[in-house]
């Protein structure tokens, strides 16, 4: 079983092989619906891979805003999302880390998407590395990592 840290978004296991702690962003996920593509084609098998509570509600919003066959393809991906990758919520953690991203952007006067704030709060609180078909929506927010699927 890999060891799992707080701090840090790159850990090895007991045979010494290197994961990396992912938090996979809605514009990851939602290219990898478009695409047909299983939500894996970037991540390794040895990565431990999560969800932002907050990516639930935008693929939803998805679902909501389609019709027929869209709407059923759509509910259908969520709810393999859901089934198959641990969501993680919005605590006190990500709640302290989230104050601190959006002091940092105000100071930057450079404003980011609410809902990409608090996936970035996730990934920095839990010590994991976005993974992101947009690098640029967590550009330069302190101690947040990211990795482009593109």
């Amino acid at each position: 079983m890999a060891r799992r840290a707080r701090c840090g978004s790159r850990v090895s296991d007991h045979r010494g092989a290197t994961l990396t702690r992912l938090l996979l962003d809605s514009t990851y996920l939602i290219d990898a619906e478009r695409s047909g593509d299983a939500p894996g084609n970037s991540i390794a098998d040895e990565d431990d891979v999560a969800i932002a509570a907050i990516t639930i509600a935008e693929l939803r919003v998805g679902v909501e805003l389609s019709r027929g066959a869209a709407r059923a393809k759509r509910q259908s991906f969520v709810d393999d999302v859901i089934a198959t990758i641990p969501v993680l919520d919005y605590d006190l953690d990500v709640a302290e880390a989230h104050a601190q991203l959006l002091v940092a952007v105000r100071r930057q006067g450079r404003p980011r998407g609410a809902h990409d704030l608090v996936i970035a709060a996730t990934a920095r609180a839990t010590g994991r590395t976005v993974l992101t078909a947009d690098d640029t929506a967590f550009a330069n927010l302190p101690e947040v990592e990211t990795r482009s699927n593109r």
